[in-house]
This record gives C-alpha cells, sequence and structure tokens, in this order.
C-alpha cells in the first residue's frame, strides 16, 4: 500500500528519449511478437500518478509506446493511492479487472494472485528480467514473479537545514537519544519539530515498522513475515518505543487530521514551506514536495539522514527500511502488457528516472544517472545496508498489513497499547482465532 510515487519529466528531451526507447524495445518473446502483429490491443492501466510530473510522464510513456507499436493503446486512469487497497482486490474478485495495475510487491501481491487473475510473468520475463538484480525479488511468489518493479525506495527522515540551524543544531541526530534532544531544541523556538500525516495513517506506520526494525534482529524479522506472528518480545518493545516517543509531543498541532501528501497543507506541504523541521517518509517525498510548491526553491534547504539507532535495539542500526513501485498485469492482458513493462524498465527510461533527481531506479544500471545529493546519498545507503526490511503493511497479506496499520494508527490516536498492535497481527494471520 505504498503512497504517491511521483518520476520527474522534462518534456522536450526526455519525450525524444523515451520515444527512442519505446522504439528499441524488444518483445518479451515470441508470444509478445505474435501479439505485435495481431489486431487491435487496448490496455487500460490504473497507476498513482494523480498529479505531474508523473502524470504526464506516464501519459507520455503510453504515448511512445504507441507510436511504436501502432496496434497497442491504452486507457490510462490515474487513482488516488489509499483507493488501491480496496479498488484492486474489488477488481480482481469481478469479471473486468484493469490490464495493468500499480503493484507494490510482497505479501499484498501474494493475496492478489489467490484471485487466480494476475499473470504469471516468470516465462515471459526471464531472458530480461536479470538486469533489475536483486530488487525483483520483491515481486516473486514462490519463486515466479507475478509484478516488475520501476523503482526502489528507503524511508528515512528529511529535515530542513535552515530550521535545523535556527535551533542550533549543527548535524542530523545519529541516535534517538539524539533525536529527542532536537525536538526539544525545535520547540524551544516555535518550530513544529516533525510533520506526520496521520490522517492517512500510514505514515504512522512507518515508526512502528522503524523501531522493530533496530530493536528486532535480521533473523527475526524474516520470519515474522513468513509464519506471521510476532512473538519475540522486540516486537512488544518497538511498540513500547513509538508510546515513549509520542510522549514528547514531536508532531505538529492537529497531526491526526493532517493527510500525507494531498495540498498545501499536508505533512508534504509542511516540510516544502519550511512550517517543519523533519518529516520520517521515503525518498518519493522530495517530488511529492516539488508538486505542491512547483517552483522548487525549497530544496536547497532539504537534507535526508536514516532512522536513528536505538540503545539496546537487537536490529542491526544499518538495515533500512523500504520497498518500491511496480506493475503487474492480469491474465486477460495479453503479450503486449508485458512487453510495456519491459520497457518501463529499460535503461532509457530508468535512467530518465535516476537523471531528473526524483526517483531511485529499479534497474541497477542507471543509478550513476542519481544527480541529486539527497538521493545520491540515499541510493548509497540503501546499497552499503546489509538487508532492506520491506515495508510491514506490505511483506505482509494485504488483510494482516491492514489490521498493522489501523492499530498503529490507533495507538497514536490514543487507543490500544503496544501488546494491541502485536495482537492484531496475530490475530489476522490466523483467520481472527
Amino acid at each position: 500500500m505504498r503512497k504517491i510515487r511521483t518520476v520527474s519529466f522534462v518534456a522536450a528531451a526526455a519525450a525524444l528519449a523515451l520515444t527512442a526507447s519505446a522504439c528499441s524495445s524488444s518483445s518479451g518473446g515470441a508470444a509478445a511478437k505474435n501479439n505485435a502483429s495481431a489486431g487491435p490491443v487496448n490496455l487500460t492501466w490504473w497507476h498513482n500518478g494523480t498529479t505531474d510530473p508523473v502524470k504526464s510522464l506516464w501519459a507520455q510513456a503510453a504515448s511512445d509506446y504507441t507510436a511504436a507499436h501502432p496496434n497497442v493503446k491504452f486507457t490510462v486512469d490515474p487513482i488516488q493511492n489509499e483507493q488501491f487497497t480496496t479498488k484492486v482486490p474489488a477488481a480482481l474478485a469481478g469479471g473486468n479487472p484493469p490490464d495493468i495495475y500499480q503493484q507494490w510487491g510482497g505479501g499484498q501481491e501474494a493475496s492478489q494472485i489467490t484471485s487466480g487473475k494476475v499473470m504469471d510473468l516468470t516465462s515471459a520475463v526471464s531472458s530480461w528480467i536479470g538486469q533489475l538484480g536483486p530488487v525483483a525479488q520483491g515481486w516473486q511468489v514462490n519463486g515466479k514473479q507475478y509484478g516488475i518493479p520501476y523503482d526502489q525506495h528507503v524511508v528515512g527522515f528529511w529535515y530542513r537545514k535552515d530550521l535545523f540551524a535556527q535551533a542550533g543544531i549543527t548535524a542530523p541526530p545519529t541516535t534517538m537519544d539524539e533525536l529527542n534532544a532536537d525536538v526539544a531544541k525545535l520547540k524551544t523556538k516555535n518550530i513544529a519539530p516533525i510533520a506526520i500525516g496521520s490522517k492517512d495513517r500510514w505514515p504512522d506506520a512507518f515508526y512502528w515498522d522503524y523501531f522493530a526494525v533496530r530493536e528486532c534482529s535480521t533473523d527475526v524479522l524474516k520470519q515474522a513475515s513468513k509464519d506471521l506472528k510476532l512473538s519475540d518480545p522486540c516486537w512488544t518493545k518497538a511498540g513500547d518505543d513509538v508510546k515513549a516517543f509520542l510522549a514528547t509531543n514531536p508532531f505538529q498541532t492537529g497531526f491526526l487530521g493532517t493527510p500525507a501528501q494531498q495540498g498545501v497543507g499536508s505533512s508534504a506541504g509542511m516540510i516544502a514551506a519550511g512550517k517543519a523541521a523533519m518529516e520520517l517518509q521515503g525518498d518519493w517525498e522530495l517530488p511529492t514536495m516539488e508538486g505542491l510548491l512547483p517552483n522548487g526553491t525549497f530544496k536547497s534547504q532539504m537534507g535526508w539522514f536514516p532512522f536513528p539507532a536505538v540503545t539496546g535495539g537487537q536490529g542491526d542500526p544499518t538495515v533500512a527500511l523500504g520497498g518500491g513501485d511496480g506493475f503487474s498485469c492480469t491474465t486477460g492482458a495479453g503479450a503486449s502488457c508485458v512487453d510495456f513493462l519491459k520497457y518501463l524498465a529499460s535503461t532509457a527510461v530508468q535512467d530518465k528516472i535516476a537523471s531528473q533527481g526524483i526517483a531511485l531506479p529499479a534497474n541497477p544500471a542507471s543509478a550513476s544517472k542519481l544527480t541529486d545529493p539527497n538521493l545520491q546519498a540515499i541510493s548509497s545507503y540503501a546499497g552499503k545496508a546489509p538487508y532492506i526490511q520491506m515495508y510491514f503493511d506490505t511483506a505482509f497479506p494485504t488483510n494482516v498489513g491492514q489490521s498493522l496499520d489501523n492499530a498503529v494508527a490507533d495507538f497514536f490516536a490514543g487507543k490500544g497499547t503496544p501488546q494491541t498492535i502485536v495482537q492484531s497481527v496475530t490475530n489476522a494471520g490466523s483467520g481472527g482465532k
């Protein structure tokens, strides 16, 4: 259930490059070649790019692909990110699902393939999927490929250098003790320390997720995604850490009613406008902010740092929390859908995603094209991380992930306990027993 991801697009030069890429996009096998010479194909495409620049990027990508494959046309339907949680399961359960839809992999993908309507891409992509490296494994279920990523993400703290300077903070915090001290310093200057979009609930989960990553060993993290039981004491300790952090009142006034990415009053908008000093979000937040304040003047003040270490935690402090964005094809889509996903994963398109300094490309061959210093830092951090834990609401099956997010959001609103969060996962994973 990952959020609005925005990929930059410079209309003139990028359009030419994307057109060239579409023209050179080879088919994914004999089936794709046959499809290319067959009758007209119309692909319905659901994605979460409801605003520019990503909305224009995907529109251009569809147009360019059609120019190179005249028999293939698209009906593009941008859908607000939070709606995918309900719209995709309903569509897969119905008789007319989209041909291509936004896919975040993990347990959500595993839940979706039980419908029998998500295409097994394994054989069709075998000749080229290797170019994406390990990142593609997040879109596999039992060794089979059911989705293709087009970018990858890491969550950390975005911060305003100017507001840190006003509060006398000379360097980003590396431990929770230092972060708590910085929160106190910002308050003395009447600066909102951290913005959060709790109205959308999912941003709350990032805090519990990261405290769990810091409290639990990597082996415990991996096992949880398999057995859906949070029996190790570290999981409850993560909730205790959240409780202690909330007690410092680190967020803006009215945070429970603040959206994450919609409008200048969102948590993303607050950071862009300098109304809060920090926000725990993914690398996608920079383009999200640009969509809200297009002049981009805030970018020179932006910095990024990893989630701090937790004293006494059993987790490796260099382990990251992240995921990525991708697409799946449904079973009625045909070979043109697979070929289009190959086009989106091509280095020409991936280079544009990276070179505009907006997203971390799924294709590692394009990582060298990153120009934004913050994204370079995030990419370097991700490359050195011994393990990247997929967001738990995505790593777990859909119903379990939703139960976790709801329990954490309720906890942020003053309901429940650290044990309640743990129990919500266990109950959902066992079918409520």
